[in-house]
C-alpha cells in the first residue's frame, strides 16, 4: 500500500505540472508582440483586406473570449490535435511535420545517451575504486573540460577537425542527396553523416554521469558496511560489485532518467551545427519563420519529455532505495 500510495502521488505530480504545462504553452505564444494573422499573411507573401483578416481570425478563434479558447486548447491537446503547420510545411497538422523528424531525434538521442552513460560509469567506478591513479587523474581532466565545454562549441571543433583538416566525415545532413541507396548501403550513409553530432552528444555528457558515478562510490567506499565486508575477508571485487556499486549507482539512476529528458536541449545546438534534420532543428525553423503552431508542439514536447522523465526517475528512484517510500 506505501508503495502504491507513493506512485500514485508521484502521478499525481505529474499530472498537476502537466496542466501547468499546457498552461504555460497556451498563454506564452497569445502574449507575444503582434497580430498571428498578419504575420501569416505577410510571411506567405498574401495581401488580405481588413475584412478578409478578422474573417481568418474568427475561422482560427483567436476572436473567442480567453478562456473559451483554453477550453477549445485543451480539448484539441487531450486529442492529439496540434493544429495545422503556417510556415514551415503550410497546411500540414503539426502532429505528422513532428513525427517526421522525431525518429531522427531518438535515434541520435538515444544511442547517444546510452554510450556516454556506459562510458561515464564505467570510468567512474575506476576512478573511484582506483583514485588517484593514473587513468583516473586522465578521466577526471578530461571529464571536466568536456562537461564544461557548450556541446556547439566541441561539434564545431570535431567538424573542423574530422571534416575540414581529416576529410573523414561529411559536414552534415541526414543522408547523402545524391544517389539512391538502398539496404546496408544506405545505413552505413546515415551512420556516416550520424557520427560527428553523435560523438558531440556522447563526449559532452560522458563528464557528469563520470563525475556523480565517482563521487558517489567514493562516499560509499567510507560507509562502516564495506569496512566490515572487508573486515569479514570478502574479495576486493565482490565488494565493489555487491556492495559499493550498488549503492553508488543510486544517485547515477535518477541522472540517468532526467538526461533522456534534458540532453534533448542540448541536441538543439547540435542539429543546428550539423544541419540534422531532427526536432530540434524542426523548432529553430519555426523560430524563424514565426511558425508558432510548430512551435507550441516542440515547446510541449521537450516539457513532456522532462517531465516524464522526472517521474520515472522518482519511481526507480523509490524502487531501489525504499527509504524513500517510507518517508511517504
Amino acid at each position: 500500500m506505501r508503495t502504491q500510495r507513493y506512485i500514485a502521488g508521484k502521478i499525481f505530480q505529474a499530472l498537476l505540472t502537466l496542466l501547468f504545462i499546457l498552461t504555460f504553452n497556451f498563454f506564452l505564444f497569445r502574449i507575444l508582440p503582434g497580430d498571428p494573422v498578419a504575420v501569416l499573411t505577410k510571411t506567405q507573401g498574401v495581401e488580405l483586406s481588413a475584412e478578409q483578416q478578422e474573417e481568418l481570425a474568427i475561422e482560427l478563434g483567436l476572436r473567442e473570449p480567453l478562456p473559451q479558447q483554453f477550453v477549445g486548447y485543451l480539448g484539441d491537446m487531450l486529442q492529439g490535435d496540434l493544429g495545422l503547420s503556417t510556415l514551415v510545411d503550410p497546411g500540414t497538422p503539426v502532429t505528422e511535420v513532428f513525427l517526421r523528424d522525431l525518429p531522427k531525434t531518438l535515434i541520435l538521442v538515444g544511442t547517444s545517451t546510452i554510450a556516454s552513460i556506459a562510458l561515464g560509469i564505467v570510468l567512474g567506478i575506476y576512478g573511484g575504486w582506483k583514485r588517484g591513479r593514473a587513468l583516473d587523474m586522465s578521466s577526471m581532466t578530461g571529464s571536466l573540460f568536456l562537461y564544461s565545454m557548450p556541446e556547439f562549441v566541441l561539434g564545431i571543433l570535431l567538424l573542423l577537425l574530422f571534416t575540414k583538416y581529416l576529410h573523414l566525415f561529411p559536414s552534415g545532413g541526414y543522408s547523402s542527396v545524391t544517389g539512391n541507396l538502398t539496404g546496408v548501403a544506405y545505413v552505413v550513409d546515415v551512420v556516416n553523416h550520424m557520427f560527428l553530432p553523435w560523438l558531440t552528444l556522447t563526449l559532452a555528457y560522458v563528464g557528469e554521469y563520470y563525475l556523480v558515478m565517482r563521487s558517489s562510490l567514493l562516499d560509499v567506499l567510507g560507509e562502516e558496511y564495506i569496512t566490515l565486508a572487508r573486515a569479514k575477508g570478502l574479495r576486493d571485487k565482490f565488494v565493489l560489485r555487491r556492495h559499493a556499486v550498488r549503492n553508488a549507482l543510486l544517485p547515477t539512476v535518477t541522472l540517468v532518467a532526467l538526461s533522456f529528458g534534458f540532453v534533448l536541449g542540448g541536441a538543439i545546438t547540435v542539429e543546428l551545427v550539423f544541419s540534422y534534420p531532427g526536432v530540434g532543428k524542426l523548432s529553430l525553423d519555426a523560430l524563424r519563420k514565426q511558425d508558432y503552431p510548430v512551435l507550441q508542439g516542440t515547446f510541449l514536447f521537450f516539457s513532456m519529455a522532462v517531465l516524464i522523465a522526472n517521474l520515472i526517475a522518482d519511481i526507480v528512484y523509490g524502487y531501489f532505495d525504499p527509504r524513500v517510500r517510507a518517508m511517504r
